[in-house]
């Protein structure tokens, strides 16, 4: 604190003989008659001198208050590097595969030999035979159609009929015609209502429908 003090005092003597000497001055120009704005301007000047004052002492630093004891943090850490590469490794090509090699070649054992199909039944299919035959056939020509008697008609009919598996004749018709339409018809009439056969039979031996072909005459004694 004595320092400053002398400081100050000692800038407090030069600040009065400069003022001294300004007034010394102011004296000298008014008896040498120089313009009074002259002299105000320069009082003014002179008048304005700052005068620094030396910046207080700094105060001494007090200690830091006490911060209570806190537990460090845990440590952390680092994340493991990533090793990320620059670029993807070269991919080598093989210019030509080698073709693969042929499969092993594995022939399987001989199968064995079936045993010879036995041979095939008999057939036993035939077609329709007749039954009592004289004894219908006489029946049918002794039918002899009334008409045919007067006028003197005479002829031979060729007719075909369908044998049921029964046994009876059906569905005539005239394969050669006797010139007479009356005989023609009485013959057919006279085979489905008198003729009876042995019906025909199919390769295991059943009864079947068939076919039977034959020729009647129509002759006056």
């Amino acid at each position: 604190m004595a320092y400053a003090d002398q400081q100050q005092s000692g800038n407090r003597v030069v600040s009065i003989g400069i003022v001294v000497v300004i007034h010394l001055l102011i004296g000298y120009l008014l008896v040498t008659g120089l313009a009074i704005n002259a002299v105000k301007q320069v009082v003014e000047r002179v008048t304005t001198v700052d005068i620094e004052e030396p910046p207080p002492p700094e105060e001494p630093d007090e200690p830091p208050p006490e911060q209570p004891d806190v537990a460090p943090p845990p440590p952390v850490a680092p994340p493991p590097p990533i090793n990320i590469a620059p670029a993807p490794p070269p991919i080598q090509t093989q210019p030509t595969i080698p073709p693969p090699s042929p499969p092993a070649l594995r022939i399987p054992p001989p199968a064995p030999v079936a045993p010879p199909a036995p041979p095939p039944a008999p057939s036993k299919a035939r077609g329709a035979r007749t039954k009592n035959e004289r004894s219908w056939a006489s029946r049918i020509q002794e039918n002899y159609p009334a008409r045919a008697l007067r006028e003197e008609i005479e002829g031979t009919v060729g007719v075909r009929v369908t044998v049921t598996p029964d046994g009876r004749a059906t569905g005539c018709s005239v394969t050669a015609s006797s010139g007479s339409d009356i005989l023609d018809k009485a013959a057919c009439a006279g085979m489905e209502r008198y003729a009876r056969f042995e019906p025909a039979l199919d390769d295991a031996g059943n009864p079947t429908s068939g076919g039977y072909a034959t020729r009647i005459t129509y002759r006056l004694n």
